[in-house]
C-alpha cells in the first residue's frame, strides 16, 4: 500500500488490529507520486475482502494506492496461527477485489478476442459441416466467451452497471463477429468446391444436437455455469476447460454462420435457441454460485487450522 500521511496512523491501527494481517512493515522509504509511506503486510485470503472495504471506505485508493498479489506459499508458525484465528478457509475464500479484476480484463473488447472468436466459430462451423466432433470440441476450447460471461454473473451480483453494458457489449460483438466469420468462411468453402453444394442435416450424426436444444441443455449449461464460477474464484483454470468443452455457445454461432451461407433458417432459429439456452444458463448459475459462496465466506466459515506451519495467503 502507498498511504498518504494523514492516513497512517488510522490504517495501521486497523491493520495492526486484524488477527488476519502479519508480516506487517513500514517502510522508511517514501512514494513520490503519489506523496505517502510504503506499508506492506500479508492478509488472510478470508479476511481480505473485510479489510479491502474498510481502506476504500477511508479513501486510501484516492489518495494512496491499494495492491493486492497472491503468495502462494508461505512458511511462517505467525501466518499459520493468524490463519487459523480468522473463520473459514483461504482456498475457498472470495476476493470480490481480485474476481472484478479479471472480469473487467477478460470483459474487455480487444482484437485479439474477436480473432479468437472468428477462429472458434470458423473451426466449429467447418467442425458441423464435416460432422467433426473432434474439431467441434476444439471450437469450444478455443473460444474466449466465458470470460463477459462471467462478467455479466459478476455485474448482477455486484450490481455493476459499466461492467454489465461493457461485458454484454463484449460477448453481443464477439457473437456477430463469430457469425460473420463463419458465414464468410462456408460461402468461401462452397466457392471453392471444398464444401458441399447442398447442405444434408441427415448426414450429421455427432452435430445434430447444436440446433436442437433440450432440457438436457439446459441442466449441462447451469452445471456449467457453477464449476465455471468457481474455476475464477479458487483459481483452478483446469476445470474451466472442463467447462468450455460442456457448453455450446461456439457451436451455435458458429452453425448460425452455417445455416446462413445455406438459407437453412430453421439451423438459424434452432442455434440461436441454443445460444440463449446456454447463456441464460451460465449466466444464472454463475450468479447464484457467486452468492452462495459470498455466504459462504462471510457466514459459514468455521474451519479452524492450529497445527500446520504452511499457509496459503492472499
Amino acid at each position: 500500500m502507498i498511504v498518504p500521511p494523514d492516513l497512517v496512523s488510522p490504517v495501521l491501527d486497523r491493520l495492526v488490529s486484524n488477527p488476519g494481517v502479519v508480516h506487517l512493515v513500514v517502510s522508511e522509504d517514501r512514494s513520490v507520486r503519489p506523496d505517502g509511506r510504503v506499508v506492506t503486510c500479508e492478509v488472510a485470503r478470508e479476511v481480505l475482502n473485510d479489510l479491502v472495504e474498510h481502506l476504500q471506505d477511508e479513501g486510501l485508493h484516492h489518495t494512496g494506492a491499494i495492491l493486492v498479489e497472491r503468495i502462494d506459499t508461505v512458511i511462517s508458525d505467525t501466518a499459520a496461527e493468524a490463519e487459523s484465528e480468522v473463520p473459514g478457509h483461504g482456498s475457498d475464500a472470495l476476493v470480490w477485489e481480485e474476481l472484478e479484476e479479471t472480469v473487467r480484463e477478460e470483459g474487455e473488447l480487444t482484437p485479439s478476442f474477436m480473432v479468437f472468436m472468428a477462429v472458434a466459430s470458423m473451426i466449429a462451423a467447418i467442425g458441423i459441416l464435416s460432422d467433426s466432433a473432434v474439431l467441434v470440441i476444439a471450437a469450444m476450447v478455443i473460444g474466449p466467451d466465458f470470460g463477459p460471461v462471467a462478467g455479466i454473473a459478476v455485474s448482477i451480483v455486484k450490481r455493476r452497471s459499466e461492467v454489465l453494458r461493457r461485458s454484454s457489449a463484449t460477448l453481443l460483438s464477439g457473437f456477430l463477429v463469430g457469425v460473420v466469420a463463419s458465414l464468410l468462411c462456408v460461402v468461401v468453402l462452397r466457392l471453392t468446391g471444398t464444401a458441399p453444394s447442398r447442405y444434408e442435416i441427415s448426414e450429421r450424426v455427432l452435430t445434430a444436437f447444436v440446433a436442437h436444444p433440450d432440457t438436457l441443455a439446459a441442466v449441462v449449461a447451469v452445471l456449467a455455469g457453477i464449476v465455471g464460477m468457481l474455476s475464477m474464484t479458487q483459481d483452478r483454470h483446469g476445470a474451466l476447460v472442463g467447462v468450455l468443452v460442456a457448453v455450446t455457445t461456439i457451436p451455435a454461432v458458429g452453425n448460425v454462420g452455417l445455416g446462413a451461407a445455406y438459407l437453412q433458417w430453421g439451423q438459424v432459429r434452432g442455434s440461436l435457441l441454443q445460444l440463449a439456452v446456454n447463456v441464460v444458463g451460465l449466466v444464472a448459475a454463475g450468479a447464484l454460485t457467486l452468492v452462495v459462496q459470498s455466504l459462504f465466506t462471510t457466514r459459514l466459515g468455521t474451519r479452524k487450522r492450529t497445527s500446520p506451519t504452511r499457509a496459503s495467503r492472499g
